[in-house]
């Protein structure tokens, strides 16, 4: 087992990481920015380490300063959370160079999974059912509407380097094709340092469901089951739970059986996920992985039981898994909101200020995974999310329940938040149903009209 573990990350990740690691018997540093200098998990942590100025690019963007700290305080594993750097090929490889282990998945399967276009060839040649489209880059708008013409309309464009939504748009036509394509490149140069894109035929009202995969070194893989995560607004996921509802047994389980086998055709190892998309008739198709922890992993650690973090610290160390997929058997339904510090009535503008009051939840089947205390000052220059509130119940009914129950006792002033929006969303008859798409939460926006501005308590 590893003696130190650098986190390279903030926030309630940061925080997540930490305990799992204390829990393990493992010290752990925490890398910081000077915006986090007061941070909750540089409070708690066990040794904490300055890396740069507020800017991600100088600070958990900097791979020079990230390695420098792990090799300082004399680290010999670094867990990069998600975002930030944590699926870059580079930091891994620079790892390795250190000898300082990554705990993730190997530089060549993050290289191969984070290429959008390399991965849909080789989960193809894998045997896996994939979006009508093409894998290799399109550069300009004559090859575009060459592309969208033979697979036909409407088309998604995305980058290939992406994530996140950014650097992706939707045209329902050439006019808007030609209109959506040069913007596209932009933006993912932009966001990825590369503009490449592909394009793939674009779903009308699909579902978003997500396979959580474990694999260890000794080329055991199993899947921990789904979550559905179709309630997006601008690609950016707002709820997620697991069991998916309404999904046919013989579709979630050829979900499974599909991860698995996309895992073991990659040579993968580490906690991972495998994103399809699943039609109306039940059709599902790979998109691309996710080749680090999600931010919705709480939600299968409460139906499975099994510490996901841990886990991903037990692989990298070496250990066999110490369960097979028949001791997989979910218990219950979990629903996870994530509390954002925007403010939904004037378009999702970012909030940012001092928290000048907090009420965090408790009661039977509630998490709650943040890095928020009083007085703590949401810094305006990284992601939003202030707050996971996760609800687990017997039944899904049971867990909306409860998760409305929690969200009626939060309490975050100082910044506006997404509270209101999802207790407006838990209320929704179709949400209740079951009756999701990715083009929910828009369609529900459409309809919601203007929502009130968040009451300062």
């Amino acid at each position: 087992m590893f003696r130190k573990i650098l986190i390279a990350n903030r926030g309630e990740i940061a925080l997540r990481v930490l305990r799992a690691c204390r829990e393990l018997g493992i010290r752990s540093v925490v890398a910081y920015s000077e915006a986090d200098r007061d941070s909750l998990p540089v409070r708690l942590s066990d040794e904490a380490v300055c890396i740069g100025p507020a800017p991600a690019g100088r600070s958990y963007n900097n791979v020079p300063a990230i390695i420098s700290a792990a090799i300082v305080t004399g680290c010999d594993a670094l867990h990069p959370g998600y975002g930030f750097l944590a699926e870059s090929p580079s930091l891994a490889e620079i790892c390795r160079e250190c000898n300082i282990t990554f705990i993730g998945p190997s530089p060549d399967v993050i290289a191969l999974m984070g290429n959008k276009a390399l991965a849909r060839a080789t989960m193809r040649k894998a045997g896996l059912p994939i979006i009508p489209g093409v894998e290799e880059p399109v550069h300009d708008t004559t090859a575009a509407r060459d592309v969208a013409r033979r697979i036909g309309y409407p088309v998604l464009i995305k980058a290939v380097a992406g994530g996140g939504g950014r650097g992706m748009r939707v045209a329902e036509d050439e006019r808007e094709l030609i209109r959506a394509f040069p913007v596209a490149q932009a933006e993912a140069q932009a966001a990825f340092g590369n503009g490449a894109v592909y394009i793939e035929r674009y779903l009308e009202q699909p579902r978003h469901v997500e396979v959580q995969v474990l694999a260890d070194r000794h080329g055991h893989v199993v899947a921990l089951g789904e979550r559905d995560c179709s309630l997006q607004r601008r690609y950016q996921k707002l709820v997620e739970e697991t069991p998916a509802p309404n999904l046919p047994n013989k579709v979630r389980e050829n979900l499974a059986k599909a991860a698995v086998k996309a895992a073991k055709a990659i040579g993968y190892t580490n906690a991972g996920t495998f994103e399809f998309l699943v039609d109306q008739d039940g059709r599902f198709y790979f998109t691309e992985a996710n080749t680090r922890i999600q931010v919705e992993h709480p939600v299968t650690e409460m139906v499975t039981g099994i510490d996901l973090v841990q886990w991903q610290i037990r692989v990298a160390a070496g250990e066999s898994l110490g369960f097979s997929q028949r001791d997989i058997r979910p218990r219950g339904h979990a629903i996870e909101v994530r509390i954002t510090a925007e403010d939904p009535s004037r378009d999702f503008a970012p909030s940012a200020g001092e928290i000048s009051g907090l009420v965090l939840p408790g009661g039977p089947g509630i998490r709650v995974d943040s890095h928020l205390y009083p007085g703590y000052v949401v810094p305006p220059y990284y992601d939003s999310l202030l707050a996971k509130l996760i609800a687990w119940g017997p039944t899904r009914d049971d867990a909306i329940a409860r998760l409305r129950r929690a969200l009626a006792e939060t309490v975050i002033s100082g910044v506006a938040t997404t509270i209101g929006l999802h207790q407006r969303l838990l209320d929704d008859p179709a949400f209740r149903a079951g009756q999701v798409s990715t083009r929910f939460v828009q369609q529900f926006l459409e309809r919601a009209g203007p929502l009130a501005a968040p009451i300062e308590v």
